[in-house]
């Protein structure tokens, strides 16, 4: 009788193969999906700071009786919380109109090209660029 030496049992390289492959599966579906959600965090960022900007600017023009272009004056940073977009205001005080962009400045939202940027005005028209329509970058 023959006897099998069992402390030589390992894996073999067919079970190995199997476990690379397993993991390249599911490595192709997690890391689109991790992705998609890190973006979309990130717009929520956006949208959290245009829509306290407009309020600001709002209650600004209801202080002074005029819009400022002066981020500084409503207390609303340059940069978003983890400066992935840089916040800008164009404002006519003639027209009496405002309006707030977020354009990407780091991190992840560089490669967005579904909503390359974010607007908001004083009527409260939400708008974007990019390749998908402002209901989707807006969440709506």
């Amino acid at each position: 009788m023959i006897k099998v030496n069992k402390a030589n049992a390992g894996f073999t390289l067919i079970e190995l193969m199997i476990t690379v492959a397993i993991l390249g599966i599911i490595a192709s579906i997690a890391l689109p999906s991790y992705f998609q959600h890190v973006k979309r965090t990130a717009r929520t960022e956006a949208i959290t700071a245009l829509l306290d900007a407009a309020n600001k600017q709002e209650q600004f023009f209801v202080d002074n009786r005029e819009y400022t272009t002066v981020l500084a004056n409503l207390g609303v940073a340059s940069q978003t919380e983890n400066n992935f977009y840089t916040m800008s205001v164009t404002v006519d005080n003639d027209a009496g109109t405002f309006e707030f962009t977020a354009t990407p400045a780091s991190g992840p939202v560089l490669q967005d090209t579904e909503c390359t940027s974010l607007s908001i005005s004083d009527t409260g028209l939400k708008t974007s660029k990019g390749s998908a329509n402002a209901k989707e970058c807006w969440g709506r």
